[in-house]
């Protein structure tokens, strides 16, 4: 590791301490005492406040102060949060009000020249494709504060018709273009996923006291994953299957390898059949369903559909 990187990284590893020993930065770093005691002086010249205690327990003492003292990032850095940055532009709809092209402005002005025209020449050669959102979801600032305040939420949910519905959110997720939510529903009493683009009128209830904790909607969620995807199945895959597979796939479904061959494995409930039934339609020629009989019927029952249309 270079001085200037080590040096960055013993700030940030001080950055929640009151106090350390030399020898809490010679284990964590593998650095000899001399250069424990160099690294300490350049530190406290660059700003980091700090005495010395003499005594048999003696060490170093940080003086809590703000500003807080500066992180430095290396060119290799730099690029990596520009790059990741520019990636995260296409989707311009989430959950944080400031949109990522601001943000790289203001770091843009922190750089020197140089530095500037190393990002613009990496951001001209190197980029990064997705599918945007496919509808614009107005609640998402509102379903994050409801997760991160342990909030219950009233909203019209309208995927399978109109209903009012009581959650209690436990994660957000973007997956293909669409933003999803995993949460216990109240008023049904059961774990589900909800589409955040057919959250309508979403409003979070201070009234009403979260019924479970983190950890309870953790163990929610796990027994679901468990327990609601009851059907069991198994599809053989091509090669080029199998790439298709990992582009795209789902969290009820598992890559296997059996004698050399890849399969697709896991289960489904009863309710998602005409999902399954999609999904492997998107595969093509680069998939063979050996079990259950019901998912290969469905299957050849919406390939002869699809014959159909042509006839």
């Amino acid at each position: 590791m270079k001085k200037s990187e080590r040096l960055n990284q013993e700030l940030i590893f001080l950055s929640d301490k009151y106090a350390f020993q030399l020898k809490d930065l010679m284990t964590e770093f593998a650095i000899s005492k001399r250069t424990a005691l160099r690294d300490i002086e350049e530190l406290e010249s660059i700003g980091l406040a700090l005495y010395a205690e003499s005594g048999r327990h003696g060490g170093y003492r940080l003086i809590n102060q703000l500003p807080l003292i500066p992180i430095y990032f290396n060119n290799e850095e730099i690029q990596a949060i520009f790059f990741a940055l520019d990636a995260l532009k296409l989707i311009s709809n989430t959950p944080f009000e400031k949109s990522y092209t601001r943000i790289e402005e203001k770091l843009m002005t922190t750089l020197s020249p140089e530095r500037k025209g190393t990002v613009a020449d990496m951001l001209a050669a190197v980029h990064y494709y997705n599918v945007p959102p496919v509808n614009n979801t107005m609640a998402l600032k509102s379903i994050l504060t409801a997760i991160l305040q342990e909030k219950v939420v009233h909203t019209r949910y309208i995927q399978y018709g109109t209903e009012n519905i009581q959650l209690q959110i436990y994660e957000l997720f973007y997956r293909n273009g669409i933003w999803f939510t995993s949460a216990w529903n109240l008023t049904m009493q059961r774990w589900g996923t909800y589409r955040c683009d057919y959250m309508t009128e979403l409003s979070i209830d201070d009234t009403v006291v979260a019924p479970f904790s983190r950890q309870d909607l953790t163990q929610l969620q796990t027994n679901y994953e468990s327990t609601y995807h009851n059907i069991p199945f198994r599809c053989r895959l091509t090669p080029f299957g199998k790439e298709l597979f990992l582009k795209n796939h789902y969290p009820n479904m598992k890559l296997e390898t059996i004698n050399g061959i890849p399969y697709m494995t896991g289960g489904y409930n009863q309710e998602e059949l005409a999902y399954m039934t999609h999904f492997l339609v998107s595969l093509g020629k680069h998939v063979t369903i050996e079990f259950p009989e019901q998912l290969k019927q469905s299957y050849l029952t919406e390939l002869q559909n699809m014959l159909n249309r042509y006839k």
